[in-house]
């Protein structure tokens, strides 16, 4: 059975792209979204929201998106949740060592907020094939 996608955390400390990524994600993708603007606010609250996937930056002072992802998984509600990075840093390397941590997808920074929330479904799609 397939479960559309619907409710996203989201983490992002940068205020300008949470703003675009918020428009982009609610307006033009019409997902419910839960935003914080620091990994240690996610932890803390994230699971009560009962998202369906979870966006994550990857370069955050004080908890980055890789440290924040660990400390979800470690949660009973958060731990199965589909996640994908965004970020700038994407040489071969360090793509290979988010998905090595379990990530979905990573989308490169900047991105394209039109095509945004469909890279999203793609990926929610993919996940719902691997279950």
């Amino acid at each position: 059975m397939s479960r559309q996608l619907r409710r996203i955390t989201y983490v992002e400390d940068e205020p300008d792209i949470r703003t675009i990524t918020e428009m982009a994600l609610e307006t033009i993708g019409g997902f419910d979204l839960d935003t914080y603007e620091c990994g240690f606010d996610a932890v803390e609250n994230a699971s009560k929201f009962e998202t369906d996937l979870i966006l994550l930056d990857v370069m955050m002072p004080g908890m980055d998106g890789p440290q924040v992802f660990k400390a979800f998984a470690e949660t009973e509600e958060m731990k199965d949740k589909p996640v994908i990075f965004m970020t700038a840093r994407t040489q071969k390397s360090e793509v290979a060592e988010y998905l090595a941590l379990g990530a979905k997808a990573v989308i490169p920074k900047p991105f394209d907020p039109i095509t945004l929330s469909d890279q999203i479904r793609d990926v929610w799609n993919e996940f719902l094939v691997e279950e």
